[in-house]
C-alpha cells in the first residue's frame, strides 16, 4: 500500500509539473501582447518596451520559465500583470474558498439526491417510478446549468424572496448566511451532476443484481435492505466512486458560469479574468491549483476501492 502510494504521489508530481508547463508554453505561443493591451493607446513602442522589461517579459521563453518555475518550488505563483500587482498567491486565497464552498454544497445536494434515485431506478425497472426517474434525470442533464440559475433566481429570489440573488458571505459571518447564499448557485451546479451519478448508480445496480450472490442471498432469506446495503450497494460502488470523484473536480472548475450569474469571484471566474486579460501568472496558477484538485481526487478515489471492496490490493 505504501509502494502504491508514493508512486501515485510521485506520478500527481510529475503530472501537475506537465500541465503547469503546458500552460506556460501554450499563453506564450498563443497570438497577443498582454502588454500592448494593457497600455492600449496610452503608450508608444518605448512605454510598451519599458513595462516588458520591468516585468521581465522581454526575456526569452526559457529563461521566464525557469524563473517562474523556481519561484514556484518557493511557493511563490508570481504578481498579476493587472489591477494592483496583487500576488496571485492571494488572488487565488481570495477566490478557493468561494469555489470549494459551491462545490462542496453542491457535491452534498448531487449525492443526496442521485444515490436514492439510483436505488430507486434500479429496484423498480421498467415501471412508472423508473421511468419516472429517468426521465428527471435526463432533464436535468439536458437543462444549461445557467438557464437554470436565471430560473431559480425568479423564483427563489425575486418572486418568493426566500434567499438572495447574488454574492458570497464567508463562513466566518455565520452558518446560515453562508449556506443561504450558495443553495441556488449549488442546485444549479449540482443538479446535472447528480443526473449523471443516478444514472450510473442505477447501470452497476442492475448488474449487480443478476449476480449470483445477490441469488444466494436471497435464498438465505435476507431481506430487500439488508441485501441491498449489505451487498448490492457496496459491490456496486467502485465505478460510481470512479464517477463522483470526476464529479467533484470537475465541481472546482466547471462552475464558471454559474459564479458568474450569482457574482461569486471564485476560481473560474479568477482563470476565465486572467485568460481574457492574458495575465500569466494568474492563469498558471489557477490551472496548477485546479490540476491538482483533479490529480488528488483521482489518488483519493483510488485509495477508496480499497477500502469498499477489500478484494482489491495494491503492490
Amino acid at each position: 500500500m505504501s509502494v502504491f502510494l508514493i508512486r501515485r504521489l510521485f506520478g500527481a508530481i510529475v503530472v501537475m509539473w506537465a500541465v503547469a508547463t503546458l500552460v506556460f508554453f501554450m499563453l506564450r505561443i498563443v497570438p497577443g501582447d498582454p502588454i500592448a493591451a494593457m497600455l492600449a493607446d496610452a503608450g508608444g513602442p518605448d512605454e510598451i518596451a519599458a513595462m516588458r522589461a520591468k516585468l521581465g517579459l522581454d526575456q526569452s521563453m526559457l529563461v521566464q520559465y525557469f524563473k517562474w518555475f523556481a519561484l514556484m518550488l518557493e511557493g511563490d505563483l508570481g504578481t498579476s500583470l493587472y489591477g494592483s500587482h496583487q500576488p496571485v498567491t492571494q488572488i487565488i486565497l481570495e477566490a478557493l474558498p468561494r469555489t470549494l464552498s459551491l462545490a462542496l454544497i453542491a457535491f452534498v445536494i448531487a449525492v443526496a439526491i442521485a444515490v436514492p434515485a439510483g436505488i430507486i431506478s434500479a429496484t423498480r425497472r421498467n415501471t412508472a417510478t423508473d421511468t419516472a426517474v429517468s426521465f428527471a434525470a435526463f432533464l436535468g442533464l439536458s437543462m444549461p446549468d445557467f438557464w437554470l440559475a436565471i430560473l431559480l433566481i425568479i423564483v427563489f429570489a425575486a418572486n418568493l424572496q426566500w434567499l438572495p440573488a447574488i454574492g458570497y458571505v464567508p463562513l466566518s459571518e455565520g452558518f446560515w448566511p453562508w449556506l443561504k447564499h450558495l443553495i441556488l448557485p449549488a442546485i444549479a451546479v449540482g443538479t446535472a451532476f447528480s443526473a449523471i451519478i443516478a444514472r450510473m448508480i442505477r447501470s452497476a445496480l442492475l448488474e449487480v443484481l443478476k449476480a449470483d450472490y445477490m441469488r444466494t442471498a436471497a435464498a438465505k432469506g435476507l431481506t430487500g435492505r439488508k441485501m441491498m446495503l449489505g451487498h448490492a450497494l457496496p459491490n456496486a460502488m467502485i465505478p460510481v466512486i470512479t464517477v463522483i470523484g470526476i464529479a467533484f473536480a470537475l465541481l472546482i472548475s466547471g462552475a464558471v458560469v454559474v459564479e458568474n450569474v450569482f457574482a461569486i469571484k471564485g476560481l473560474g471566474r479568477v482563470l476565465i479574468e486572467g485568460i481574457l486579460n492574458r495575465d500569466y501568472p494568474v492563469v498558471q496558477g489557477a490551472v496548477l491549483i485546479v490540476s491538482a484538485f483533479f490529480v488528488l481526487s483521482n489518488l483519493l478515489v483510488d485509495l477508496l476501492y480499497g477500502v469498499i471492496d477489500p478484494r482489491i490490493r495494491y503492490s
